[in-house]
């Protein structure tokens, strides 16, 4: 089964980030979070060590641009199919850092791709 890193997870109900957890293991699809505080969304523990991950099909960036840049080689080193940059986390930047080892960057919002079944 693919599975999806959540990549700057909150443990806030009011956070996208957290919704999409939810929305993610309420499709029954494979759900890790990486944030900045242990703890858990919908059974999905938050690591909070940014390569303690193996076998991530998808990244579904919430950080913003500006803290990612000091995770850029660790997500390059995951080696995803793709990272999807969620609104508020675009960075023109990462895009082709990325492209070049072949990871496709993808300008999208997570909760809608699920809401229209084009997550996959």
């Amino acid at each position: 089964m693919k599975k999806t890193l959540v990549f700057g997870a909150s443990l806030k109900p009011s956070r996208y980030s957290y919704i999409t957890i939810k929305r993610l293991v309420e499709a029954n699809l494979e759900t890790e979070a990486f944030g900045l505080k242990k703890g858990s969304v919908s059974g999905v523990h938050v690591k909070t060590d940014a390569t303690d991950f193996r076998d991530i099909d998808t990244i579904t960036m919430y950080l913003g641009a500006a803290r990612q840049k000091q995770y850029y080689d660790a997500i390059i080193a995951l080696r995803p199919k793709r990272v999807i940059f969620n609104p508020g986390a675009e960075n023109p930047e990462f895009y082709p850092l990325l492209e070049k080892e072949g990871i496709k960057a993808e300008v999208a919002c997570t909760l809608v791709l699920l809401a229209t079944d084009q997550y996959s």
